[in-house]
Formats: structure tokens, C-alpha cells, sequence
């Protein structure tokens, strides 16, 4: 809680298969370098396996190598390839909305995006654009000083996404900044994991729902409404790595809607206990010896 005035909730997203129906690289950008999206994959994950190479990074170097010849490889053209990914159902409002419920009802609603994916196409998107996240913790590439990419600037796998999750309990959010391994005392705790929502679909989202299950926060699964998948959701939730699954439907009304809002309805009244206990421990601690 740290020092806000009312508990704060952070929402944790996938990007992937949990906002957009498909890869983001595989909605464009993939086609314009003259692949079949399948063929694609499968030359980055041959790279990986023959170079023991990290996948994320595989893909990385695969898109600026097919780029070559034939477009320009920086930020402009990647934000511009992600303003054409497409977004499940009620996305676009979905933040705002969630964002306003949680005042209505004493809980500030942070979001978050932690995704093996590049931001520099989450940042071409509508829902970037319009201020929805409070972070978005992604793949990126550093620019040469013509702006052209020559280098990955971050990479994000499913291991590594965990510190996103410890930097944004702790208020910690710059990549660099070492404070994230520093002691808080509980109650300095800006978010506790109790107060943490992770939204993802599939393995590459264990070790975040894992984490955020075990203190006693919100793990979700989402699968997409269309094809009625829940195979990866129900193996989740057997091997206890989400509480919860739904559509992957943020509009108005829908079951993943009506779940946010019990959370913030729970955060809401769970925090007023919270605060009580941490105002009993400030007092016994300075009465301690006293007695």
C-alpha cells in the first residue's frame, strides 16, 4: 500500500493471444517481408535450436534480416505495423472502463503490459496511444543514431517477465534501477502480490501466474471466444497455475468483465482489513517494552 491514500490494483497483461487474437508480427509485418507466418516461425525456432539461441532473441534478429532490402527497419515502420494488429472484443474501452470502476469504488486500477512481444508495435496500437497502460514492459530494439535498428534493446521471456512483476509491487518500475531488490518493510509495499491481477494464455505465462497465485493474488487464464479452445486453460488450472478463466471478451457485461470487478469489489473491502492490521502492528511496536 505504501503510502497511497486507497489501495492500488495492477492488472498484468499478456499481449499476445490475450489482447490481440494473434501474434502481432504475424498481423502484417511477417507477409510484408514475403513469409508464409508459418515458414517464419520455423526458421526462428531453427535458428534458436541450432545456435542455443533464447527464441525471443531468434526472432529478433530473423525480423531485421528479412527487413533488409526490403523496408526500412525502425521504430516509424514498427509502430506502424502495430497499429494494424487487431484486439479482441472490447479492448479498446476495456482499460478506461475497469480504470473507472475501481474509483467508483476506492481502488486506483494500474495496467501493465509484460509481453515477450516488441513494444515498439504495442506503441503503434489505439489503446497505447490513448494512455491505457501505466508500463509496458516488452522486447525492444536500440536504434542507431539514422534510427534504424541494430540491436535488441530488451528481451522478455517467460523466466525474466517475473521481475516486471517484483518491480511493479515495489514501485520500481525503470529496468535499470536496482532498488528492485531492496527490503521493503510490508506495509511500504506499493501493490502487494495480494492486489495483483496477471492475465495470460498460455505456458510462456506460468512463471508470472505461478508467482502471483502463491501470494495470494489473481491468476487468470483467457482463451479466444471464436474457437472455443479451453484445452491450455483447463491444464492450468489442474496444475493450480490460474484461480480463474474466462473468454477472452473485455466487453461491457461479459464473464472476464464481471471477474475484474469482484476482484476490485474484494480489493476494496480486503484492503480496510489490511490497513487495520498494520495500524495494530505500528502500535504495539511503539508500545513494545512498555508493558
Amino acid at each position: 500500500m505504501g503510502n497511497e491514500n486507497r489501495p492500488v490494483l495492477a492488472i498484468c497483461y499478456d499481449f499476445d493471444k490475450t489482447l490481440s487474437p494473434d501474434d502481432m508480427q504475424a498481423q502484417g509485418y511477417i507477409q510484408s517481408v514475403g513469409y508464409d507466418v508459418g515458414a517464419f516461425w520455423s526458421a526462428c525456432d531453427k535458428l534458436a535450436k541450432e545456435n542455443g539461441m533464447d527464441e525471443n532473441l531468434a526472432y529478433m534478429y530473423q525480423m531485421m534480416k528479412e527487413a533488409e532490402g526490403t523496408l526500412i527497419f525502425n521504430r516509424k515502420t514498427l509502430m506502424e505495423y502495430g497499429s494494424r494488429v487487431s484486439l479482441f472484443p472490447g479492448v479498446e474501452d476495456w482499460f478506461e472502463r475497469v480504470r473507472a470502476y475501481g474509483d467508483a469504488h476506492g481502488v486506483t486500477v494500474e495496467h501493465y503490459i509484460i509481453s515477450s512481444g516488441l513494444k515498439e508495435m504495442i506503441e503503434g496500437t489505439g489503446v497505447y496511444k490513448a494512455g491505457a497502460f501505466k508500463k509496458v514492459y516488452a522486447c525492444s530494439f536500440y536504434y542507431n543514431d539514422r534510427g534504424v535498428a541494430v540491436w535488441p534493446a530488451q528481451v522478455i521471456n517467460y523466466t525474466n517477465k517475473t521481475q516486471f512483476l517484483f518491480r511493479i509491487s515495489k514501485g520500481v518500475l525503470d529496468v535499470n534501477d536496482p532498488a528492485v531488490n531492496d527490503y521493503f518493510p510490508p506495509d511500504q509495499i506499493r501493490v502487494p502480490f495480494r492486489n495483483m491481477v496477471y492475465i495470460g494464455d498460455s505456458d510462456t505465462d506460468v512463471p508470472c501466474m505461478k508467482l502471483v497465485n502463491s501470494y495470494g493474488g489473481h491468476s487468470i487464464g483467457v482463451y479466444n471466444l471464436e474457437t472455443g479452445d479451453k484445452e491450455k486453460v483447463h491444464k492450468m488450472v489442474r496444475d493450480n497455475r490460474i484461480r480463474y478463466f474466462a473468454p477472452a471478451d473485455y466487453r461491457e457485461g461479459s464473464e472476464l468483465d464481471t471477474l475484474l470487478k469482484e476482484i476490485i469489489d474484494r480489493t476494496a473491502a480486503n484492503e480496510k482489513l489490511e490497513r487495520r492490521h498494520f495500524a495494530a502492528a505500528r502500535d504495539a511496536a511503539r508500545t513494545d517494552g512498555e508493558d
